[in-house]
């Protein structure tokens, strides 16, 4: 069994900001495959479905980011999932608008959601798929992430969200090193 984690906040007025990366990707790839986050439980927003004779769940954890780890701790023990069988989608500020990047280990970089999930987990040995969002070093980190993307940089991402769904897809179907080979070059 495998997930796939989106990182973000719930609620409306965070729906379209920096720091929502994870759930909007999550979102599309739900609405592309006729799929629904369905069931709350684990303090979260999950569904089950089976990709390529595969037990999967897309999860988007409902603790605000700072406290993410809560919810992917609390699913992956009532599902017995492995650590090497998650996927989280996160930001990150220290890459420029729209550029993706796929890890197997890395360190928080100082994005509170996957702090809390490597204090829950007691790993940073985990699989990532990071989406930049650059940074403004003129704005409080906070305001920053909280803010929402310009009409620019939406369409950046239009073109980065189609990528990754074509990552995730490939992520079912291929070696984690392969996929970081062909993703990681563009």
């Amino acid at each position: 069994m495998r997930l796939i984690v989106g990182l973000g906040n719930p609620g409306k007025e965070y729906e379209k900001t920096r720091h929502n990366v994870g759930f909007n990707i999550i979102d599309k790839y739900l609405e592309k495959n006729n799929l629904k986050l369905e069931k709350e439980k684990f303090n979260g927003k999950y569904v089950k479905t089976n990709i390529n004779n595969e037990e999967v769940i897309f999860l988007e954890p409902q603790t605000y980011m700072n406290n993410s780890g809560e919810s992917v701790s609390a699913i992956m023990k009532f599902y017995k999932i492995k650590v090497e069988d998650i996927l989280v989608i996160q930001d990150d500020l220290d890459m420029e608008i729209g550029k993706i990047k796929l890890k197997e280990k890395s360190s928080s970089g100082g994005h509170n959601g996957i702090k809390s999930i490597e204090d829950h987990l007691g790993t940073d040995n985990y699989k990532r798929l990071k989406i930049g969002i650059s940074n403004n070093k003129d704005m409080d980190t906070k305001d920053y992430v909280l803010g929402k993307f310009s009409k620019e940089d939406r369409e950046i991402l239009d073109n980065t969200y189609k990528t990754c769904l074509d990552i995730i897809d490939d992520y079912f179907e291929m070696n984690f090193d392969l996929l970081m080979g062909k993703y990681n070059k563009r």
